[in-house]
């Protein structure tokens, strides 16, 4: 059988249908009336589902009651109507594999919040938090809805390099790239000055990361007319600010043919596409981050 996801199982549509589903454990709650609460995520979702496991399991008491927050499981049953507040429906089992354990002793997420601070220390395991995992989901949904609002106006996707030996337009510091032996650098007399002798370097001459596409999606413009470049800049300055990154991604169109108010209409379009998107999209990631991060981002998207 074909693995559900969670953000499909919450939908209500899927009421009475037989599913498979994996994921890993938010929460368990035993009762007292012979069966237990699983909440599960799979990361489809901000939102888990709830997973009703009955006593009458044959590995209930042996496997699922040492299942805690972390683990991994497997599934099988249907897709019944919640009789819970703020959830439609609810999977009750028939079968429940445990693919992995978690040692609650040691495994460091919790139901409790966790710091930001905290989750630098187990960078492997962050993308499980609410705050990672939302993060990603819009990121995804940023990177897919870019691509949509220029493909579907006929703008051709440019892959600009990222080692280059240009300095685009003098844009930024930029990170060397070199093979050489920083400990026995090779050196050349020019002009009476001894300089790096680049020639002796994995590509003949000084490279670097590149700090824009722009540069590369000009000169294709003058052939293919509207093109656009998508990916990782980098940006050397050593500025320790909230509002400087090293390594980002960057969004660069160029447009042959095109006057300053085409340049305007399209650059307006393109973000109201892309709150649009993201608004509608990802509605649970954004009040998340209304409720936890900032508290105007939506009023001001």
């Amino acid at each position: 059988m074909k693995r559900s996801r969670v953000v499909e199982i919450l939908d209500a549509k899927t009421i009475g249908q037989k599913i498979k589903l994996c994921g890993w454990v938010r929460t368990r709650r035993d009762s007292k009336g012979g069966f237990s609460f699983f909440e599960v995520n799979d990361g489809s979702s901000m939102k888990s589902v709830q997973v009703l496991a009955p006593a009458e399991l044959p590995n209930y008491e042996a496997e699922l009651l040492k299942a805690s927050i972390g683990s991994s499981l497997e599934v099988m049953g249907e897709v019944v109507e919640s009789p819970g507040k703020g959830q439609a429906t609810e999977v009750r089992a028939e079968s429940i594999k445990i693919l992995g354990y978690a040692d609650p002793a040691t495994f460091p997420l919790q139901k409790k919040g966790t710091s930001m601070e905290f989750l630098r220390t187990i960078a492997h395991l962050r993308p499980r938090s609410n705050t990672f995992g939302a993060v990603a989901r819009v990121r995804n949904e940023i990177c897919r809805s870019i691509h949509g609002f220029f493909q579907s106006r006929g703008f051709i996707y440019v892959h600009s390099p990222i080692i280059t030996a240009s300095d685009a337009e003098g844009a930024g510091q930029m990170f060397r790239v070199t093979t050489l032996d920083l400990e026995k650098l090779p050196y050349k007399t020019e002009n009476g000055k001894q300089t790096i002798d680049f020639e002796q370097d994995f590509f003949g001459k000084s490279t670097s990361l590149t700090v824009s596409g722009q540069l590369e999606a000009e000169v294709y413009a003058t052939a293919l007319s509207d093109v656009y470049t998508f990916g990782p800049t980098f940006r050397a300055e050593n500025s320790n600010t909230s509002r400087h990154l090293s390594e980002f991604w960057m969004v660069e169109p160029e447009m042959a043919f095109c006057d300053l108010t085409g340049n305007m209409d399209t650059a307006e379009a393109f973000l109201k596409t892309i709150f649009s998107d993201v608004l509608n999209n990802c509605a649970d990631d954004m009040q998340f981050f209304n409720d936890r991060i900032d508290k105007t981002v939506i009023e001001t998207l």
